[in-house]
């Protein structure tokens, strides 16, 4: 498989939206289910038992090595978890095994990727009206990814529906120790895209604004800023 070219990527201040109760300080939906404080202590270590990051970060996850993981840095655990919790699917740049650092260039592609998704969500269950609270992680990338922007070769990758071609390209990209692909959003046009293979890559990650987003009967939810 022919492979795209390798651009050196130095961008400042990137974009990933993370609902609030996974993000750092985020009330555990465990809370809500606990008779008491000591039963509450009961589920959190089951919880952990099962815990896909912390299973990785003792080096029990097939998908990726405690090697490639990050520790002692701010937010490390948010970065770990975004390769240790894939969606069972995948995403557009990864399979089922192992997941990706997904952010965008610019905060409104971020918030267009996040409604699009979680509104798919919501109309395949037949709910359309809901409030969610996602909190926006800044991170700084410099290195060499694979650019698919303006390279007509890999359209199929950026297929609106399905992920089969890009996924297969990840695989391809993968092999032959890629750190990452930069591509354009298939939800905001002009917005870019970045998905970042490996978690040392992901640079000073900070937390930004919280935001809320209100769906309403509509796919475009109304986007607030909470603090």
């Amino acid at each position: 498989m022919i492979l795209p070219a390798v651009r050196l990527i130095r961008q400042n201040d990137t974009h990933r939206l993370i609902p609030s109760q996974y993000g750092e300080g985020g009330d555990s939906v465990l809370a809500q289910i606990a008779g008491d404080d000591a039963h509450l202590q009961d589920l959190f270590k089951l919880d952990d038992a099962t815990n896909d990051r912390l299973l990785a970060e003792n080096d029990r996850v097939l998908g990726i090595g405690i090697h490639e993981l990050v520790f002692g840095v701010p937010s490390f655990r948010i970065v770990n978890a975004a390769f240790c919790h894939p969606h069972p699917l995948g995403s557009r740049f990864n399979g089922p095994d192992r997941g990706a650092w997904y952010a965008a260039f610019e905060l409104e592609t971020s918030q267009a990727e996040i409604a699009f998704h979680k509104w798919t969500e919501l109309a395949e269950v037949g709910w359309t009206e809901e409030e969610l609270t996602y909190d926006d992680y800044l991170a700084d990338f410099s290195a060499g990814f694979h650019d698919i922007r303006r390279d007509k070769r890999f359209a199929r990758a950026l297929a609106p529906d399905s992920y089969v071609a890009s996924q297969e390209l990840a695989e391809e990209l993968m092999k032959a120790g890629s750190l990452g692909v930069v591509y354009p959003s298939v939800r905001r046009p002009r917005g870019t895209c970045v998905a970042c293979f490996r978690p040392a890559l992901v640079m000073n990650v900070r937390k930004g604004k919280t935001y809320r987003f209100r769906w309403q009967g509509e796919p475009k939810p109304a986007v607030s800023v909470v603090r």
